[in-house]
């Protein structure tokens, strides 16, 4: 753990260095999401019927689903490749690098032919490009925190950790936008071109993307365990025979980022449109208000978290989003338009809650010399177990005659896995001195 000989670092301005490190990590983590959660929704809409037309439709949407997945069994890859350059040669570095690669691999998206114009090969290259996406953003989230978390001054550690966190809501809010204009086209016109706009989009942001990070400084942690030879090796090894424990905590308790939110936007959107037969614009303004919700309660709790602990605002979170979990469930099942679009809404916006001072707490349980590989890779490995929960998701309600209590069982299960992963990171760290950052 980091002890207090590691507590003193460079003063950083906050009012100059921190907040340019914020917002080029806001816009970055922005941009990655925007791109990640495009291709989730169109999974959901039209990617069985351009890339697996010769599948029945259900299980076509099991397929597409599992490209989505693909994405997740990628990211702890990235996580071990961009956790191990992050911690060797720099966050800066590595993030521009991170940027580089989903930027281009979404645009090829949009370039991609489909299943009738070169057969096999398109769900084949999909699967690629989507394990490529899936690649960097392993090492694109934990790098983008770390900036901010490692360059924020001590008091306010939480708050400027919660910044890169709203490139969730905003990527989502961005990504529903880009689909609910495109979804306006007369059916054959999205088909052939007009899903493709919303990739292809991607080649300007990573222009933009990659100017805002190149004016960034690096982490003054990292410079400081530079200047004073502390590199590790192999940061991986050396995190996971030091702190083993703290890395399953750390597992446990972000398992709600990626498999609670998906559990409540991909699948959502496909039960929605379905089995409920609601239009996909039903079910994307759902999408939109619960990111907007979302958006507020990352930076409440990100304000709370420095005042209480980020561990304990996690642990609330979690567990108010297990005792919503059934009346949600309830209002998605009556097949009402405006009860589904409450439901899915209030479902995703919960998740604000622990979401926004998660990163913060991942931080704090790792030494400088290793965090970046340790967060990415427990952040990531919890990842990968959520991205098959749509797909999972879909199998039960398959089983289950289309019933909406699947999400209030696994809405609750992934939420309560969170809630004692938080509580025990918050007992591991009574143990031990906490993170310290920039002096304020």
């Amino acid at each position: 753990m980091v002890s207090g000989a590691h507590a003193d670092t460079t003063a950083v301005d906050p009012t100059k260095e921190v907040r340019r490190v914020a917002v080029s990590s806001l816009l970055g983590t922005s941009m990655e999401w925007y791109e990640y959660f495009l291709y989730g929704i169109f999974a959901a809409l039209v990617f069985n019927r351009l890339f697996f037309p010769d599948l029945d439709p259900a299980i076509g949407t099991i397929a597409a689903f599992l490209t989505f997945a693909v994405g997740f069994v990628a990211r702890p890859i990235g996580a071990v490749l961009f956790g191990h350059l992050g911690d060797r040669i720099g966050r800066r570095t590595t993030l521009i690098t991170t940027i580089v690669v989903i930027g281009g691999a979404t645009g090829t998206i949009g370039l991609l032919p489909t299943y009738d114009a070169i057969g096999i090969w398109a769900p084949v290259l999909l699967a690629i490009l989507r394990f490529v996406q899936g690649l960097s953003l392993g090492g694109e989230w934990s790098g983008a925190i770390l900036m901010a978390v490692e360059h924020a001054p001590e008091n306010k550690r939480a708050f400027y950790g919660a910044m890169p966190q709203l490139g969730s809501p905003i990527g989502t809010l961005a990504s529903s936008a880009a689909v609910g204009l495109v979804t306006l086209l007369p059916e054959e016109q999205l088909l052939t071109w007009g899903w493709r706009v919303p990739f292809l989009v991607a080649f300007p942001f990573l222009a933009i993307a990659i100017y805002l990070r190149l004016r960034v400084e690096e982490s003054p942690l990292f410079t400081r365990v530079r200047l004073e030879h502390r590199e590790v090796r192999i940061p991986l090894f050396a995190v996971l025979r030091t702190h083993w424990g703290r890395m399953l905590l750390a597992v446990a308790a972000t398992m709600f980022a990626s498999g609670a939110f998906f559990l409540m936007t991909t699948y959502a959107v496909n039960f929605g449109t379905s089995t409920l037969g609601l239009s996909a614009n039903t079910m994307l303004t759902a999408t939109l208000i619960g990111a907007g919700i979302e958006g507020v309660l990352i930076v409440v709790s990100g304000r709370m978290a420095d005042r209480y602990a980020p561990w304990r605002i996690m642990a609330f979170g979690g567990a108010l989003c297990v005792l919503a979990a059934f009346p949600l469930a309830m209002l998605v099942g009556t097949g009402d338009p405006v009860l589904v679009v409450i439901g899915v809404a209030v479902g995703i916006g919960l998740l604000g809650i622990p979401y926004g001072p998660m990163g913060t707490l991942l931080a704090q349980l790792f030494p400088d010399e290793t965090r970046y590989s340790a967060v990415a890779v427990t952040y990531n490995v919890a990842g990968m177990i959520g991205g098959f929960v749509p797909s999972a998701a879909l199998a039960m309600s398959t089983a289950l005659d289309g019933s909406a209590s699947v999400i209030a069982i696994l809405f609750a299960a992934i939420c309560l896995i969170t809630t004692v992963g938080a509580f025990g990171a918050g007992v591991a760290l009574k143990r031990d001195v906490p993170l310290s950052v920039a002096s304020s």
